[in-house]
């Protein structure tokens, strides 16, 4: 049984790598295209770009809840499969796309089967104990970061040959990916721990945050979300406007960035919450992550922005006991669902936070001596906030 957990645990990290890796190459390069589809008007690109992704998370917001009920009934693998595809499928669609409504359509097909991650988390949490879920958690998150070293800076330097080139090669390692899962991935739900799908409605799926102990958790993870698309959404458009970095400068500060966070979440996250306790570890990032985004927002040169990427990288210690206090408050036939309510609650967040700061980045640039890194201060207030409530929660029994 222990070899077979372990297998599985393989398994399921290049299954997550090769998903980081194709979401990474296009990274530095879609805001990229959407400015070159614009006509290289810089607020017109900003509010684009953030139309494009509020439709991926509105997409995803209603199918991700359906999918982890689908993934507690059915199995992991099938729907780690299907959202391969549907990837897969969505970046030949960005590859081709002659206008912005394509890369609106696009997106569209990716937000309703958008489901490994959060799939992938439930996966993990069927084939670790209850014990040992901040370490492997911490894990997960590295070889994601590991994908999106490579990424980036692959993206970066095809970006400069041509903008959709990247989207051709990250399609192609999408599709090996689903290939993997279909082949190769074993599934780690037994039948005799499978529930029953008793409805498709997405908000009904919500019902599960109202578990003890998970709704405070649940706002930390919204407001981390939420706080995260401001740098998320706009760090390429940013750099550019603020500090003229092309497409490689952009991408290997990202790569720097990840291998960053291959130490925090595989070592320091680990360490932090088997010394300190997870409740401590996730205040410590919590409150670093606040401090990072104030000082992007505050950087007057393109080397003290660097800079302050450094509590930035730190702060991401908060998010594997996150997860850990989050999956050990409910059993093993109830984190697929889950796992789709954080995911839906992440989507709303992916939603609601690019439409709201490239319209604050539109407007500060289109009026004389604005000051562009507000969107960023926005972001570092919500870590605040949510680093207050971190203090509030109280230890809560584990669920069988």
């Amino acid at each position: 049984m222990a070899a077979s957990r372990r297998a599985a645990f393989g398994f399921i990290l290049a299954t997550i790598f090769l998903e980081a890796l194709s979401f990474g190459l296009i990274f530095p390069v879609l805001p990229r295209l959407v400015l070159q589809l614009e006509g290289g008007d810089d607020a017109a690109a900003a509010r684009a770009f953030g139309i494009i992704a509020a439709a991926w998370a509105a997409a995803n917001f209603f199918a991700a809840p359906v999918l982890g009920a689908l993934s507690d009934r059915f199995g992991r693998r099938p729907v780690l499969v299907a959202s391969a595809f549907g990837f897969a499928a969505d970046l030949v669609v960005m590859a081709v796309a002659p206008n912005l409504v394509w890369l609106f359509l696009g997106r569209l097909i990716s937000g309703f089967t958008a489901g490994n991650f959060a799939t992938a988390s439930a996966y993990l949490a069927d084939i670790t104990a209850p014990g040992q879920r901040a370490a492997r958690f911490g894990v997960f998150a590295a070889v994601y970061g590991a994908g999106m070293i490579l990424g980036p800076a692959a993206g970066g330097v095809l970006g400069e040959i041509s903008p959709r080139a990247p989207f051709w090669v990250a399609a192609g390692v999408a599709g090996l990916m689903a290939l993997y899962g279909f082949f190769v991935l074993p599934e780690s739900l037994p039948p005799d721990k499978r529930g029953e799908v008793r409805t498709i409605n997405p908000f009904a799926a919500f019902g599960i945050l109202r578990t003890p102990g998970l709704p405070k958790l649940a706002v930390i993870m919204t407001l981390v979300a939420l706080g995260g698309t401001s740098a998320n959404t706009l760090f390429v458009l940013y750099v550019d406007h603020r500090y003229g970095w092309d497409a490689a400068a952009a991408g290997l500060l990202l790569t720097v960035f990840a291998a960053g966070n291959i130490l925090v979440m595989g070592v320091i996250a680990p360490l932090a919450a088997k010394r300190a306790g997870e409740q401590a570890a996730l205040i410590a990032g919590l409150a670093l992550c606040a401090v990072g985004f104030a000082g992007l927002a505050l950087a007057s040169t393109g080397l003290l922005f660097a800079l302050a990427c450094i509590p930035m990288c730190l702060g991401n210690l908060c998010g594997p006991p996150l997860r850990a206090l989050q999956t050990n408050l409910v059993d093993a036939t109830q984190q697929g669902r889950l796992q789709g309510a954080l995911g839906g609650l992440q989507a709303l967040a992916a939603l609601v936070g690019p439409l709201a700061f490239t319209q604050v980045y539109a407007q500060t640039l289109s009026q004389p001596g604005g000051f562009s890194g507000g969107a960023l201060l926005v972001g570092s207030l919500l870590m605040a906030v949510a680093t207050l409530i971190a203090f509030t929660i109280g230890d809560r029994p584990k669920a069988a």
